[in-house]
């Protein structure tokens, strides 16, 4: 760590004339660091911009050619040198200049937005986006693409941090594009931001749609999702002879940790076709088939579930 802030430290004061000069250009300063990143081919680079009125870091990993210009070189050379590099995106571009050495570099940067890219938003029904989001914009790298797929599916037209939020978690052209293909569209943005923040797929959805569950509302999807119900587990309960269970059904079932296995085990001993009611409240008991082999030890006849879930309610335990 001494040795990291050794370096750090030479590479600071020999970027001061840079550093300045960038700054006295821009009301916001934009400073930056380099090193290395755990993956190989990768830079790690981190950005802070503030002033007054805002203080913003954006923090992330690169593969090196997206540093345009960037002199490799000289960046792990031994000793400090200058180096240039810029961030060319569809909303914009950050230019940088520092100095660095051993694979480690600080400097700072000026941003330019994209005015063809601005009045693209403007044309699709967006208002101008503040400096802030500009620089936002682009740092999240949202792109045209996603601007047109959205107006393509038909969904409200975004505020600039809608669009922003929606590119940061994921929400592209092709995911879009793809629910669509499946057959399906979520009702409004914030639904969809919700959809690619959980990894709901359109493989995911397509699943469902294999197994006759067709047209799910989003709210029962997030809840399968977040509950890690799939089309297997749902297939699990068909094998049993359980087909087409209702969507809140598959919630408690899953919820309460019932799976085929558990539904199996009372099959075998003469529970043909327990309701989901019934076995939620077998479970809710800890009413397993341990307990109801141990039971039948001491009646001569298969007690209904119902008389299960009395017994376990008052704290019958039979003997060993």
């Amino acid at each position: 760590m001494a040795r990291i802030l050794a370096i750090f430290a030479a590479v600071a004061l020999s970027a001061t004339l840079v550093s300045s000069t960038w700054a006295a250009t821009s009301s916001d300063f934009i400073g930056f660091t380099l090193e290395p990143a755990r993956n190989a081919g990768q830079i790690h680079a981190s950005f802070h911009k503030g002033d007054r009125n805002h203080n913003n870091n954006w923090s992330t990993s690169f593969p090196v050619a997206e540093l345009v210009g960037l002199d490799g070189a000289t960046l792990r050379g031994s000793s400090s040198g200058p180096i240039r590099f810029a961030i060319v995106r569809e909303a914009g571009r950050l230019d940088c200049a520092g100095n660095g050495a051993r694979s480690m570099a600080i400097g700072s940067c000026g941003f330019t937005p994209d005015e063809a890219f601005v009045n693209f938003l403007i044309s699709r029904g967006m208002r101008r986006p503040t400096p802030e989001q500009a620089f936002s914009l682009m740092a999240v790298n949202v792109r045209r693409d996603v601007v047109d797929a959205l107006a393509t599916a038909r969904y409200p037209v975004p505020t600039v941090d809608q669009l922003m939020s929606l590119t940061a978690v994921g929400v592209n052209a092709r995911y879009i594009a793809d629910l669509a293909r499946v057959g399906y569209r979520p009702s409004n943005l914030n639904t969809l931001l919700q959809f690619r923040a959980m990894n709901i797929t359109p493989d995911f959805i397509h699943g469902f749609v294999r197994m006759g569950y067709g047209n799910l509302p989003a709210d029962e999807l997030v809840q399968f999702k977040a509950l890690n119900i799939d089309a297997g587990f749902v297939a699990g309960f068909e094998r049993i002879g359980y087909r087409r269970v209702p969507a809140d059904e598959l919630v408690q079932l899953k919820a309460l940790g019932i799976t085929p296995d558990y539904v199996a085990g009372f099959q075998r001993l003469g529970y043909a076709h327990l309701p989901v009611d019934q076995l939620v409240q077998l479970k809710a008991l800890d009413v397993t088939p341990e307990y109801v082999r141990a039971v039948q030890r001491d009646s001569a006849d298969l007690p209904s579930a119902d008389k299960l879930v009395q017994w376990k309610a008052v704290g019958y335990r039979p003997r060993r």
